[in-house]
């Protein structure tokens, strides 16, 4: 059987990113049933079966919606999927945050680096998206210098429902940027 995939929404160098397919997931409990990955996400807690089969089912619902969500990134040499990223709307706020997470085998190989530049520049091109956000824990280093290198600064940090703390980071879309408006 031969699986018709989406096809690229943008490519870099190794990765090709494209919307989420039944087939990707796999990968996506993979990705998020890891503690180790999921220390950094959300309240930390690894996703069940059920939960990542909720999030596959809000992603279609917000590419009906608003064109984008969370994508899938495969390398291009192998076709392998090795993580995912996104903009998305938590709980409903009203500025795009970036998301993005890689298998634990995929970590220190520069992914994140070179897919959330791509990520910021298509969704200024392809859905007018000039302010894009992320937010991550002060603790997560690697995260904050990803950011920092996709051109977003840090503004404030937050304080969550826990008590906790999440530093937040803007993105503007430069002047001569091609806009999807």
């Amino acid at each position: 059987m031969t699986i018709s995939l989406p096809l690229p929404l943008f490519s870099t160098t190794r990765l090709l990113c494209r919307r989420w397919v039944l087939e990707d997931f796999d990968a996506l409990y993979q990705v998020y049933s890891d503690p180790e990955v999921m220390r950094w996400v959300g309240n930390g807690e690894p996703l069940t079966q059920s939960a990542c089969d909720q999030w596959f089912k809000v992603t279609e619902a917000n590419y009906a919606k608003r064109g984008y969500g969370m994508f899938a990134l495969e390398d291009t040499e192998s076709g392998l999927v090795v993580g995912f990223c996104g903009l998305v709307h938590p709980g409903g706020q009203p500025e795009p945050e970036v998301k993005y997470a890689f298998l634990r085998s995929c970590w220190r190989k520069g992914y994140a680096s070179e897919s959330v530049p791509a990520l910021l520049a298509y969704g200024a091109a392809n859905h007018g998206l000039l302010h894009i956000i992320g937010t991550v824990a002060p603790d997560n280093l690697a995260s904050q210098r990803v950011l920092v290198r996709s051109g977003m600064r840090l503004t404030c940090q937050r304080q969550n429902e826990d008590g906790s703390l999440t530093n937040v980071y803007h993105w503007r879309a430069p002047d001569n940027a091609p806009c999807g408006c």
